[in-house]
């Protein structure tokens, strides 16, 4: 598997290239600022590429403004951003595009090597893998999240990492039944019909931000 980093901390920079490659996936090139990022990624059109938000030369969001310019001249490539910071406007842009595998994890909430990795895969599959932080805080700019129950607040949030119904059940330790009974509430409450589709799922949420 073939991977661009975008990344303009030295020691990250090397240290994503050295974990990806310890489990055998391919950096084909890293690049530390906004300008060189669109003509690396078109040119080596990697499987899937690492992307920070805020690059070298104004730190604002040049990595996103990359990123969705790349998939407009490469539709489909695989995109994961990995960032401290959400930037709503082009997220919602960038997550609500159909086509590739999307996935936005913050930094300081990726708990371990294994967890990023896979994550690596499931977006360069065709996935999507959403940090539950990121879609809790871009509802917060559409619809108050007080619509919701607590428990329901919990389901999208699982819901929204990619899980399936099964897998919900048994991190909340609530039966299938009551995760489907769930999930329909939230559906019917953000005004948007249930899906079974994991994937379609989360573009649903995403694509009713994308408004």
């Amino acid at each position: 598997m073939r991977v661009v980093i975008a990344e303009d901390h030295a020691l990250l920079r090397d240290g994503l290239t050295r974990i990806l490659e310890a489990f055998h996936l391919d950096v084909v090139a890293t690049v530390e600022d906004g300008p060189s990022l669109l003509p690396t990624l078109v040119e080596r059109q990697p499987d899937v590429a690492v992307v920070d938000v805020r690059l070298p030369p104004t730190f604002t969001d040049e990595g996103l403004q990359a990123a969705i310019a790349a998939r407009t001249e490469v539709p489909g490539m695989p995109i994961l951003v990995l960032s401290q910071h959400v930037e709503p406007l082009y997220a919602r842009e960038l997550l609500s595009d159909r086509n590739g595998g999307v996935g936005y994890l913050l930094k300081d909430r990726v708990s371990n090597v294994a967890q990023f990795v896979d994550a690596v895969h499931q977006v360069a599959g065709g996935g999507t893998v959403m940090d539950p932080e990121v879609v809790a805080r871009l509802l917060d700019r559409r619809a108050p999240l007080d619509v919701l129950t607590s428990r329901e607040r919990e389901v999208l949030a699982e819901m929204a990492a990619g899980r399936s119904n099964v897998a919900i059940a048994g991190r909340l330790f609530v039966s299938e039944k009551a995760v489907s009974k769930h999930i329909n509430n939230i559906f019917t409450k953000l005004g948007m019909p249930p899906s079974d589709d994991n994937n379609r799922r989360v573009l649903a949420v995403l694509a009713y931000l994308n408004g």
